[in-house]
């Protein structure tokens, strides 16, 4: 898992029939400051997720491949959960579950 911001929208004149329906926004992996950490990435958004929101995504294809239901798909990134604040003093996501 992985802290990131939603930094735009992608659109597909062609793409895999699993990700038909799907909206897919680019994700910069971000430290807790807000600082880019990484290479952008691009997930399926099932939560509607707004631009510059920081969210929580998963590289879990597994997972990915199952919300689409396509067990076949190329689908990697998955965003799992829309970030409403981040306390401070936590060092990981790990550290802010209670």
């Amino acid at each position: 898992m992985f802290l990131a911001r939603v930094e735009g929208n992608l659109t597909a004149t062609r793409k895999h029939p699993s990700f038909e329906g799907w909206r897919l926004v680019i994700c910069q992996p971000i430290s807790q400051q807000g600082v880019p950490e990484g290479v952008p990435q691009v997930a399926i958004d099932s939560l509607g997720a707004g631009m510059h929101q920081r969210v929580v995504i998963s590289s879990d294809g597994s997972a990915a491949r199952l919300a689409v239901g396509d067990p076949k798909s190329p689908a990697r990134w998955l965003i799992i959960g829309i970030v409403d604040e981040v306390s401070p003093g936590t060092t990981s996501l790990e550290d802010s579950k209670p």
